[in-house]
């Protein structure tokens, strides 16, 4: 990891940087990939799953019995910890509802507030060498809870044209029926789109790498919204003498063995804690199945000392990162002056792990800077608010005149008219 002590806000900007391809040469590929799929549909997308996922398939949804050979093939112990997992999500998710809320902001006018779910969503599950099961439970469940109609799942297949078993398995525990063997951006542009075999969606849900963060973005152009742009993963640490630091270097490895273009932070007031973090992360790394994409990750990231908390957390809300654990003796500090941040871990026994997979709050969360103005995905996601009013002829005229006069203000004439009809009305 590379080191900077004491670096000046000046430098900050290439050091809250993320290893990441830029989006003009990501955006050449997308673009080509959506206009085809636009105008080739099922043709297009079989062409790029042969090219990127190295198969051909006949059929690309999920068949009933697909589903239970993979309940078949997930043991006892898996099933029991998605169980956990799912119900504690559920919980997390369940205490966000809100009920109809209404105020009559004066006498005969009466406003309220509804949320209605949205009713096609499109949620985008990784595969590869990191099948994310446990992304079908943070975006089916709030999915369910909200009361989505349709709910669409794409996901790319394995060479031999399989989804992972405990992807399929989740989808089907959390109630999503409709699982279609598609990845990358030509997942993205099906669902934006519609073809014969991919649904058109309103809203597309879920993380990816770069090229399907730049394929969602493209999506919304076509009139399909985003949960957000959610990259490859990222983490930032701040943990003073009160940090453990195998534990730190445990939560490190944990983010960059995601992938080659993950990014991980660690950021402190104690020199000492560099050393004992980076010999940690030496010696955790080499019995690691993934240790050579940690590696390559660990390559991108960086050690950071700062000489106060203050300055620190100027640094931490500057990269704003999406996830972030703090373990410091004044843990309040950072609690109640972070204001940049997907999803916050407090304490040494507190592992980033735990919002990953099963303490309830939802994982899907923004990354490359994008915490500064996005929120973490929530039931509100799934959800569109709606207002309401309804006037009474005496609530017309308590407040015509004043609509009467502003729409003159503004030389809207046909405004003004539509209230002024209402009262003569009232009148005669």
């Amino acid at each position: 990891m590379q080191k900077y002590n004491n670096p000046i806000p000046s430098t900050w900007d290439t050091l809250t940087q993320r290893p990441t391809e830029s989006f003009a040469t990501i955006e050449e590929t997308v673009n080509l990939i959506f206009k085809d799929i636009q105008n080739n549909g099922d043709a297009a997308i079989a062409k790029y799953t042969s090219i990127f996922d190295g198969v051909r398939l006949e059929n690309s949804f999920v068949t009933k019995q697909e589903f239970e050979d993979a309940e078949n093939l997930i043991s006892s112990v898996l099933k029991d910890a998605i169980s956990v997992a799912k119900n504690n999500i559920e919980k997390f998710h369940q205490i966000q509802k809100t009920e109809k809320r209404s105020v009559s902001t004066m006498e005969g006018v009466e406003c309220w507030i509804e949320k209605r779910p949205i009713e096609k969503i499109g949620l985008y599950i990784p595969g590869g060498t990191a099948p994310l099961f446990s992304t079908v439970l943070m975006l089916a469940v709030p999915a369910m809870i909200a009361g989505c109609k349709e709910i669409v799942l794409c996901t790319p297949p394995d060479k031999t044209g399989n989804i992972n078993p405990a992807i399929l398995y989740t989808a089907k525990l959390c109630g999503v029926e409709k699982v279609i063997k598609v990845g990358g951006i030509q997942a993205i542009a099906g669902m934006t789109f519609g073809t014969n075999s991919i649904p058109k969606v309103s809203k597309i849900f879920g993380p990816g790498n770069q090229f399907v963060t730049v394929a969602k973005q493209k999506a919304q152009q076509y009139g399909v919204a985003i949960d957000m742009p959610a990259g490859p993963s990222e983490l930032l640490v701040f943990a003073d003498e009160t940090g453990i630091p195998a534990f730190i270097a445990s939560d490190l490895l944990s983010q960059a063995e995601h992938g080659t273009d993950s990014q991980v932070i660690f950021v402190t007031t104690q020199e000492k804690m560099i050393t004992a973090v980076e010999e940690e992360i030496a010696k955790q790394l080499e019995v690691l199945p993934r240790k050579e994409i940690a590696r390559q990750a660990i390559a991108n990231s960086k050690m950071v000392v700062f000489e106060n908390e203050s300055t620190a957390l100027d640094f931490i809300n500057d990269y704003a990162p999406e996830h972030f654990i703090v373990c410091s003796k004044k843990e309040d500090f950072f609690l109640d002056n972070i204001n940049n941040a997907g999803s916050v871990f407090i304490g040494n026994f507190t592992p980033e792990s735990a919002g990953d997979y099963a303490s309830g709050t939802n994982h899907t969360l923004p990354t490359n800077g994008y915490a500064k103005n996005y929120s973490g995905v929530s039931l509100d996601s799934f959800m569109k608010t709606m207002t309401f009013q309804k006037i009474s002829q005496e609530g017309m005229q308590q407040l015509g005149n004043t609509i009467e006069v502003m729409a003159e203000a503004e030389g809207l004439q046909a405004h003004r008219n539509a209230v002024t009809i209402r009262l003569l009305k009232n009148r005669y």
